[in-house]
């Protein structure tokens, strides 16, 4: 049976920051609620795309490169490879869209999430 989720209800029942919940998968991608606070670690995938949309906050994606700003609705993909580091001055909530496998476990979480 088809159900809707609710991306809000589903980030309010996050506990960790910088943690994920895996909500549906569809044509090989994942599609994960996520939200954070503070800084993650500089990583990067090498296997994979990475794709952020942002649903509530602000979330600032530094880049060895320059850093890029989100604010609610906006879509930022990371190509693989691309080392970054995501940022949140307040908390944020996002959307995670990516294949069925994660090549970086634990996706830069910090030590202290």
């Amino acid at each position: 049976m088809l159900q809707k989720i609710s991306l809000r209800s589903e980030a309010d029942q996050l506990t960790e920051f910088w943690s994920q919940r895996v909500l549906a998968a569809g044509n090989g991608n994942l599609f994960k609620v996520a939200k954070g606070t503070g800084s993650t670690n500089w990583h990067s995938h090498d296997d994979q795309d990475e794709t952020f949309l942002l649903l509530e906050g602000r979330l600032t994606v530094q880049l060895r490169d320059g850093d890029v700003d989100l604010a609610p609705g906006d879509l930022l993909v990371i190509p693989r490879g691309v080392e970054h580091c995501p940022r949140a001055d307040g908390e944020a909530r996002f959307l995670l869209v990516g294949p069925e496998i994660t090549s970086t476990a634990a996706g830069g979480k910090p030590d202290w999430s």
